[in-house]
Order: C-alpha cells, then sequence, then structure tokens
C-alpha cells in the first residue's frame, strides 16, 4: 500500500490489483475513519476524500494503515437484475476468444452474480467483476466510433453496459434497455460500487 497526497484534501492509496482495492474499499466503508467524505474505486487505486477541517490528511492515512482489508468485500444488499437480448455483434467471436459456443457464452454470464467494483470512462458505467468469471475476453483490436447505447459487453476480467452511444472497444455481446445513468434519477446511476447484478436472458423482439 502507498498512500500519495491528491490536492490539498485527498489521498491517493495505490494497492497491487483489483483484490485489495476491494477489500480495502470494504473495509473504510465498513469503519469510515473521522474526516473522510468519499470513496472513488478503480483497479488498482483508492482515491480518499476527505474535509481537512474535520481530520488532517496524515490522521486519516494512519487510520487507513491499520484498516484491515475485509474478505466480504463483494457483499451488498443491494441486488439489480438486467434483462439482456444476446445478440450482440460480437457475440459469436467473444464465444471463440474464450473457447465455447454462444450458448454456452450466454450460459456463464447469467449464472454468474456480478458486483460493480468501481465506476469509470463515462458516467454510470460500472466495471462489473464475477468470482466464478475466470476468463479474459480480449478488447476489439479495432474500436468503434459509435456503440449503442445499453450495449452489453466484456473486455478482459469485466462485464459492462454502456449508459449512452459512445466510442468503445468491448466486444458486444447483447443489449439491455434499463437506463444505467439518468441525471433526473436520485441516486443518477444505476450501477455504483458494490451493487450486485444479475444478468437475465430475454428474448429476441
Amino acid at each position: 500500500m502507498r498512500l500519495l497526497p491528491s490536492g490539498t484534501g485527498a489521498l491517493l492509496v495505490e494497492l497491487d490489483d483489483l483484490h485489495e482495492v476491494l477489500g480495502l474499499y470494504a473495509a473504510l466503508e465498513h469503519a469510515m475513519p473521522d474526516g473522510v467524505l468519499d470513496l472513488v474505486p478503480a483497479a488498482r487505486t483508492l482515491l480518499v476524500v476527505t474535509d481537512t477541517g474535520v481530520a488532517s490528511l496524515s490522521s486519516v492515512a494512519q487510520a487507513i494503515e491499520r484498516l484491515t482489508p475485509r474478505e466480504d468485500r463483494l457483499d451488498s444488499a443491494e441486488l439489480v437484475e438486467v434483462p439482456v437480448v444476446y445478440d450482440g455483434v460480437d457475440l459469436e467471436d467473444a464465444a471463440r476468444l474464450i473457447d465455447c459456443d454462444t450458448e454456452e457464452l450466454v450460459r456463464r454470464h447469467t449464472a454468474e452474480e456480478w458486483t460493480v467494483a468501481f465506476c469509470g470512462f463515462m458516467p454510470g458505467f460500472g466495471y462489473l467483476v464475477a468470482e466464478g468469471w475466470q476468463v479474459q475476453v480480449p478488447r476489439r483490436s479495432s474500436p468503434r466510433t459509435k456503440v449503442p447505447s445499453g450495449s452489453v459487453a466484456l473486455a478482459g476480467e469485466f462485464s459492462g453496459v454502456y449508459p449512452r452511444e459512445s466510442p468503445g472497444g468491448w466486444q458486444l455481446i447483447g443489449r439491455c434497455s434499463l437506463a444505467m445513468f439518468d441525471p433526473s434519477r436520485d441516486p443518477a446511476a444505476l450501477l455504483r460500487p458494490g451493487t450486485r447484478v444479475r444478468f437475465i436472458a430475454e428474448q429476441r423482439r
């Protein structure tokens, strides 16, 4: 663990991998040190935003260093079911890349309980991981300039849903109609760090 000041009111905690990030994130959520306002996890870092009027950066850093990462880091009371039509343009390619047919890929994808490890790329885009998903799906060699809103995709160890149309290089395996991000909703993002997700296969309409 390496702690670095980020501006005057935050600490950037550098860790070895996502496993450590999730463990520390869960520990901080369980026992938030005085002065901590927000936590922003990423693949190998955790940004800890503080109120220096309540606690100094050094005291928050000491509190973080005393914490023991939690092994129940993927537990959450919230479960979101995401209905998916599995007809993505990359479905066959993605199945071939992990050495199975399309039916088996859909079976594996829907059998897992996924968890939002962190958010990024655009508002409402959650990077989902699953303990039983033990394959790495390479990104496309040539990213698309337009990925449709609601596209369900795979890249590396992650799955995700594009909240709106955007460029992207993930493998597109399906589509859903849920609004991943709605500024008029509270909270605006449907998928937030810690949220559990189940993908439910739907018939093409």
